[in-house]
């Protein structure tokens, strides 16, 4: 996005919360003293009497209870597809102040396997989602497409294939596999090219190890390293809508209602 659309929702709401204000404490007296039977309310109050209600409302919702995000990239796949929109709680890690970014009061803290929404390190502006796969003090090891948490083999169980999945100028099928990453079990991509060497990773206090379950292709912490807590914007819950872009209107494949309600693990 172009404009930082938290920004101005918090500047709408103070300018209309404060014109509101301001007609309810002196202005609207005045136009009661003015002898007129129905005193007409100037057009900007009309507009903020309306309008700030409803800013309020939404504010509220996006910064302290959910917030609504579409999916741009592959990097999440099967997890997540192009085209699915999920639902976000930004309680989760912690009740945060919107703009200024301040904590309240603390939640929760991202557990292995959660899917979450982070702002990328290298910019704290751009919005993230990958699988958190190191938690603070975790020992990770990535061995030949394999994760081995504290000296634990995520094990992976082979699922079948997804054709043309792989980059590369000839796209090779991805290996769809079932990981347990310690308990919590999700599918990921897997390409068998280039088997890769060792990447070790030890996570510090405060920050936490992303990896997207596409794994050879995302842009993930094996690139640009941890997420500070600091960049936690919220949990991945549930896809509420999913949408195919390269489909039709009319084949009637455009909408993928198996995918709409599905909760995230």
């Amino acid at each position: 996005m172009s404009f930082d659309f938290e920004v101005v929702l918090v500047v709408l709401t103070l300018v209309s919360g404060s014109i509101w204000a301001l007609d309810k404490m002196l202005w609207a007296k005045h136009r009661g003293n003015s002898g007129l039977e129905e005193p007409e309310e100037p057009v900007v109050i009309e507009y903020a009497n309306s309008l700030f209600p409803v800013f309020l409302i939404v504010l509220v919702l996006r910064s302290f209870i959910g917030e609504p995000y579409e999916i741009p990239s592959g990097s999440m796949k099967p997890t997540l597809l192009i085209g699915d929109y999920i639902l976000v709680s930004k309680f989760s890690y912690g009740v945060r102040l919107p703009v200024i970014d301040t904590k309240l009061f603390d939640v929760a803290s991202p557990q292995r396997g959660d899917v979450f929404v982070f702002r990328y390190p290298e910019d704290n502006e751009t919005n993230f989602i990958k699988r958190t796969v190191g938690v603070p003090g975790d020992k990770v090891k990535y061995v030949n497409k394999t994760l081995y948490i504290n000296g634990m083999k995520a094990e992976q169980t082979v699922l079948g294939m997804a054709p043309a999945e792989c980059p590369g100028f000839f796209r090779q099928p991805a290996t769809i596999m079932k990981e347990n990453l310690l308990g919590i079990e999700h599918e990921i991509y897997v390409c068998q090219q280039d088997r890769g060497g060792v990447i070790e990773f030890t996570v510090p206090d405060g920050h936490y190890l992303a990896f997207g379950d596409n794994r050879d292709n995302s842009n993930d912490s094996r690139g640009w390293g941890f997420v500070p807590e600091r960049n936690l914007v919220g949990k991945a819950q549930i896809i509420w809508f999913s949408s195919d872009a390269s489909k039709d209107w009319l084949s009637g494949e455009r909408f993928r209602w198996n995918r709409i309600g599905t909760a995230l693990n």
